[in-house]
């Protein structure tokens, strides 16, 4: 998993503008990132890149995915499993109790190295913890092999691409995972 350096304990940080924040980890800690995956349960969803369309669904879920320095095939095992068995969908008593393929729905996965952002000091994210490109993609392209393997219905974005996402969310229901938090 990534790692970066948080801000000391005892010592404040400012916001741009002069003004003290506090510490939010003790001194010397590390903050570690896992494969994070932001689920939207949609009505439908596309994703564009460059004018064309890559992918569409209608029932289902939308899944950003961000892979960190250290995620490895445990990480898209784990988040495969979690968002494929996830009970997302309303039964016929209107409560969540129905998963992806009881519900009919498809999956809509998306790279989204900005889910690794760490925000805890200056005004400008770090992307430090994100995985490098070429690791990133294999384990992206693993996810969706998984997600597949399910017998889930798949579409996907492109990799690396400039991405215009739309969506009507459902619910609305958004769930972030992370794979080292559950």
């Amino acid at each position: 998993m990534g790692e970066t350096a948080a801000p000391q304990a005892g010592r404040a940080a400012t916001g741009g503008r002069g003004r003290a924040r506090p510490a939010l980890v003790a001194p010397g800690a590390l903050v570690k990132a896992a494969v994070r995956a932001v689920i939207q349960r949609v009505s439908r969803a596309s994703v564009s890149a460059g004018g064309r369309r890559l992918g569409e669904i209608g029932r289902g879920l939308v899944v950003l995915v961000g892979v960190a320095q250290d995620d490895g095939e445990r990480d898209t095992a784990f988040i495969a499993d979690r968002i494929i068995g996830m009970r997302l969908f309303d039964d016929g008593q209107g409560r969540m109790n129905l998963a992806l393929q009881a519900a009919g729905g498809a999956l809509l996965v998306v790279s989204q190295f900005t889910l690794l952002a760490d925000t805890t000091t200056g005004r400008r994210p770090s992307f430090a913890g994100a995985a490098p490109a070429q690791t990133a993609r294999a384990l992206y392209q693993r996810l969706i092999e998984r997600f597949r393997e399910s017998g889930a219905p798949v579409e996907h974005g492109e990799f690396g691409a400039r991405m215009e996402v739309a969506l009507t969310n459902e619910g609305p229901v958004t769930i972030v995972l992370d794979s080292r938090k559950g």
